[in-house]
């Protein structure tokens, strides 16, 4: 175990077991990176110097810093506890390694530092430059990435100064027509010269800021060499509001690359922008058919169907996405460490809850197991327009347009059965309609016999069930008398544990309320769309069987018949919280939920498209003693949109307290800079900053949040001087 003596005051740090062990593991997972690579990784082992004491080692991790010079930093800020009558021995720095991956050449750059000594490796060539775009990358598309998270990752400014952005624009230009190499986001199938994580972090590091100037130049130079590049410079024109001078391009572009989904979709945005939905519909259709295996391309389309009200077309359109397989961001492979070293700022700290477990952390099993949480990549990207869908035109409406665009595993049932009478009554075409045989008698004399009717139970599936057989039964999932609960039909053991377990809350809740009698509303089951085999086509309808065929209906695919099933639980729940919020309302009765239950229940609203509702929700999750950036990150968001300038800031100095207590020592593009910098467009950062300084803030906290106008003065943001 080691010394509290061997830990860095301010730097996190997790020891290790066996001495190299976190840089033997990274050896072992370079096979495993796919794309940009995991965060840097620095290694440092300190020594007491005196013999038979044992040399330890500690890591972290670090989004971006300069190589040599971070450790030799490193050596200052190592703990000095020891006093002149203090028998704990000294410990200091021997060596450290820092780690970087380099995304385009698929290599791991290393640099050793020895104390006292030198650098004994180092790489100045050409694929020093890449490593320096790939971790600057890194550092600006996993600023503010919620789903990726280690234990000790520090996250540090990757550009500070003018002269860092003309080194990152250098480097940009002279590697951009490899940068498919570094992979792409899981929603692009085939990464491209365009559509791939250096574009990406092109476009994040100078959109959010609302500085499109530098990125324009650079497309311009770039655009003489590819064409297609074209559509990246019109978008840049765009954020610089020059619509005359995009469009332009994008005429001139067009003669060049009529093909490229990726212009046909700029100009799409540009017409839903001015309301043409429906010229922009057929940009869409255009795209669709230049990139028909890319699922942005069906998602572009079934926008816009939507946009255009025409439902029945974007179901199916949204049927006929392809789903790729989500790889998540490259990451370590985990270690069990000897001991986890996390200093807390106390002076940035005091604001916050204590990170501490307490009944705020548990929540209701039935709100845990909703499974749209769990989504990712296409997959989560199709259930939000699944949620979009079903936000504009309703749950009953969207069954009602499943039904009419797709085939029902009843109707398919129903037809087969029919089509396989069908096929017997053919190839037994001897017999008669009244079930009888035409048979020889040994005498020469014909007759008939009567048989029995083997098909009589296949036969009964055909004929149309009545109105009262049609109607599926519902059982009572849930009762609560006083309580407005949803009845659901129930198949699955995990439903009717959900239920018992809303039962059991929901009574420990109201023990007083049972004299009450509401009427329970009711929530339709999906019925299952039939999948697998191709319908087989309809036959010549009987005398008495209806006429029916699946000359206008699809096949529903799996994943998207999932999907509903997903929607439906998320539906049942809030409806059931609705319901809720509304009888206690009424009966003038607090409504109580822990802080992680408030916070789920914000985010389903969120997912439904219910944005007031989702915004109480997070505000009811603050009073509560729950420690989580979740709740005022996404009030942040919605203060900022609604271009709230106090509430803004309140909300901005708990997000970034939560973030440095998290070692986020970053700037930029971070949430906070970009919600600051969208307020700073409308009111100036003058306004802001006089906020800041009329809430007499402590000088640590007021520090921090004038470090985003700083950045903003210096790299001339849109507002900075008014």
């Amino acid at each position: 175990m080691a010394d509290a003596t061997a830990s860095f005051k301010d730097v996190p740090e997790l020891f290790e077991v066996e001495l190299g062990e976190a840089l033997t593991a990274r050896t072992e997972s370079l096979a495993t990176f796919r794309e940009l690579g995991p965060p840097d990784l620095c290694h440092i082992v300190k020594s007491t110097g005196r013999t038979g004491q044992r040399d330890i080692g500690s890591y972290h991790f670090v989004s971006w810093t300069s190589l040599a010079a971070y450790i030799n930093s490193l050596t200052y800020s190592i703990e000095d506890n020891s006093a002149w009558f203090s028998k704990s021995t000294a410990w200091k720095v021997k060596s450290g390694c820092y780690c970087c991956f380099n995304a385009f050449s698929r290599v791991d750059i290393r640099v050793d530092v020895k104390i006292p000594g030198g650098v004994n490796a180092y790489v100045v060539d050409l694929r020093g430059e890449r490593t320096y775009l790939s971790a600057l990358l890194r550092a600006i598309l996993y600023s503010d990435d919620p789903t990726y998270w280690l234990e000790a990752y520090r996250k540090l400014d990757p550009i500070t100064a003018i002269e860092g952005e003309l080194r990152f624009l250098q480097a940009a230009e002279a590697l951009f027509m490899k940068g498919w190499q570094v992979g792409s986001d899981p929603e692009i199938q085939v990464a491209t010269v365009v559509s791939n994580h250096l574009t990406a972090g092109i476009m994040k590091y100078f959109g959010d800021s609302g500085r499109c100037q530098p990125a324009a130049n650079l497309f311009e130079k770039l655009s003489a060499r590819e064409p297609e590049i074209a559509s990246l410079l019109a978008r840049s024109y765009l954020g610089m509001n020059e619509e005359v001078k995009a469009v332009q391009i994008m005429s001139a572009a067009m003669k060049h690359t009529p093909h490229s989904y990726t212009l046909l979709h700029v100009q799409s945005d540009f017409l839903r922008s001015k309301g043409r939905s429906d010229w922009a519909l057929k940009l869409a259709r255009e795209a669709v058919n230049c990139a028909p295996s890319e699922f942005v391309t069906w998602e572009k389309l079934t926008e816009l169907y939507m946009d255009t009200k025409d439902y029945e077309s974007a179901l199916l359109t949204l049927n006929s996405c392809p789903m790729f397989t989500f790889n998540g961001r490259d990451a370590h492979r985990a270690l069990a460490p000897a001991k986890v070293h996390l200093p807390f700022k106390r002076q940035i700290g005091d604001i916050l809850p204590e990170k501490t477990k307490s009944e705020d952390d548990v929540a209701d099993p039935a709100l845990i197991r909703l499974p749209a949480p769990g989504l990712r990549g296409t997959w989560a990207r199709a259930y939000s327009l699944l949620t979009r869908l079903v936000s504009d035109i309703g749950w009953d409406e969207l069954l009602k347009t499943r039904s009419a665009v797709f085939v029902m595993e009843e109707e398919y049932r129903m037809q087969k059965a029919h089509a396989d009478i069908q096929k017997v009554v053919t190839n037994n075409g001897a017999r008669d309609v009244n079930g009888s045989v035409t048979v020889v008698h040994e005498d020469g004399s014909e007759g008939s016999a009567m048989l029995a009717d083997d098909d009589a139970s296949t036969r009964g599936v055909s004929s149309p069930l009545s109105e009262s057989e049609s109607k599926p039964e519902l059982e009572n999932g849930l009762s609560v008398s006083a309580i407005p609960i949803i009845r659901v039909s129930s198949e699955y053991d995990t439903e009717r544990e959900i239920a018992e377990s809303t039962r059991n809350g929901i009574a420990e809740q109201d023990e007083a309320k049972e004299s009450a009698d509401l009427q329970s509303p009711t929530l339709e089951k999906p019925m299952q769309a039939a999948a697998g085999e191709e319908p087989e086509p309809s036959q010549p309808p009987s005398s008495n069987q209806e006429a029916f065929s699946f000359t206008n209906k699809r096949l529903c695919e799996r994943w998207l018949d999932n999907l509903f099933m997903v929607l439906y639980e998320d539906l049942r729940v809030w409806t059931i919280f609705r319901a809720e919020v509304a009888h206690f309302k009424t009966q003038h009765v607090a409504y109580r939920k822990t802080g992680f239950e408030w916070e789920i229940l914000g985010d389903l609203g969120m997912r439904l498209h219910h944005k007031e509702e989702a915004k109480e929700a997070y505000q009811r999750c603050l009073d509560t003693s729950r420690y989580s950036q979740k709740p005022w990150a996404k009030l942040l968001e919605m203060y900022a949109e609604e271009g709230d300038i106090t509430r803004t800031i309140q909300a901005a100095i708990r997000v970034a307290a939560y973030q440095y207590a998290d070692y986020t020592e970053m700037t930029y593009p971070t949430l906070i800079a970009r919600c600051f910098f969208k307020l700073g467009q409308i009111h100036g950062h003058a306004k802001i900053s006089f906020t800041l300084l009329s809430m007499g803030l402590p000088d640590p906290i007021l520090k921090i949040m004038d470090s985003y106008l700083q950045y903003g003065k210096t790299f001339k943001v849109e507002g900075y001087d008014f």
